[in-house]
């Protein structure tokens, strides 16, 4: 059976939205959760049935959003800390946290470490598609400043994760730039290009609305873009609702049409673009498994980085990349 190792303290609204994440996953999968954290503030939450069902680990100490994650290396009492070297020890399968993620990311890549030939790791994240798969975009934050062999090794992460975790038997895998002509791109993506062209998955590059469109699979950038774009997608999609409210408000035609769109049209685009439903982040390329959760996750959202977590453990997509690299190096 996978366990799965839970930062229980890390999150923005503290223990009780991470423990009610956990029990709604271990009604609809069956792992072995350890909750690291405060024993005492854990079961308080803990619903009494689980008191002697889920293993506790004791951490005193929490990496808040405002310390430095390369403090996280020397806090060893601290509850991200503990977790990941769970993992590290091959107790867990896997990590989960929506704590602090830089402290996260610092300590999944030094103390479970790279697979052998990744030279740094890539924290990828589901978009949503009109196709009926989402597109899984890398890198979204981890490494900033990206070398063409980075970037290459990313699609090569990002192509086994959609086959090996998402289900997609002939993964479509593009290179973000600045148009779709081989000729586009910087230095950056124009090396990168003539390195992955020899793989038939690769399609080449795409622009930002390949994203959406379902025309794409994967797609790959460094992760100063790749933030960049996850986060003004998340603001055009809050806006987007916000708009529609204020225009709903103000015509009665259109709240009569809104009543009657609600359950079947609005639910079912909220579920689409909703971070909750995707869970976290997996950081691909360490030994290992690590989710990695937004800060203000609810228990939905620990529930799904979970599963998420679980589906990883269950796949041979590490062996797999390694495979792969080793062929192609």
């Amino acid at each position: 059976m996978i366990t799965i190792a839970i930062d229980a303290m890390g999150g923005d609204h503290g223990s009780e939205p991470i423990i009610d994440g956990v029990v709604e996953a271990l009604e609809i999968s069956k792992f072995t959760p350890i909750l690291v954290g405060a024993k005492a503030e854990i079961l308080l939450h803990l619903p009494l049935y689980y008191h002697d069902k889920i293993q506790i680990i004791e951490a005193n100490d929490v990496i808040t959003m405002s310390d430095s994650s390369t403090d996280a290396l020397k806090r060893k009492d601290s509850s991200i800390y503990k977790a990941v070297e769970l993992v590290r020890d091959k107790i867990a399968d896997a990590v989960v946290s929506a704590g602090h993620s830089g402290a996260t990311m610092t300590l999944a890549t030094l103390r479970i470490g790279r697979l052998p030939h990744i030279s740094k790791p890539a924290l990828a994240t589901l978009m949503p598609s009109t196709a009926k798969t989402k597109t899984l975009v890398l890198d979204v934050g981890a490494v900033v400043e990206c070398k063409a062999q980075n970037l290459y090794e990313f699609a090569i992460m990002g192509e086994m994760y959609a086959k090996n975790v998402m289900g997609i038997d002939k993964p479509r895998v593009g290179l973000l730039a600045n148009g779709e002509e081989d000729s586009k791109g910087n230095d950056l993506t124009k090396e990168t290009f003539g390195m992955l062209k020899k793989f038939d998955w690769f399609i080449g590059n795409v622009e930002g609305r390949d994203i959406f469109n379902g025309h794409v699979d994967v797609v790959v950038c460094d992760g100063f873009t790749g933030n960049i774009l996850l986060k003004t997608s998340e603001g055009v999609a809050e806006a987007i609702f916000t708009l529609m409210k204020q225009y709903m408000r103000k015509s009665l035609p259109a709240q009569l049409g809104a009543m009657l769109m609600k359950k079947r049209v609005f639910a079912n685009l909220k579920k689409q673009i909703d971070p909750h439903e995707y869970g976290g982040a997996p950081l691909l390329g360490i030994n290992g498994c690590a989710i990695i959760g937004h800060g203000n996750s609810n228990a939905k959202a620990i529930k799904n980085a979970i599963l998420q977590a679980i589906a990883y453990s269950n796949s041979n997509i590490n062996s797999s990349i390694e495979a792969l690299l080793t062929e192609t190096k």
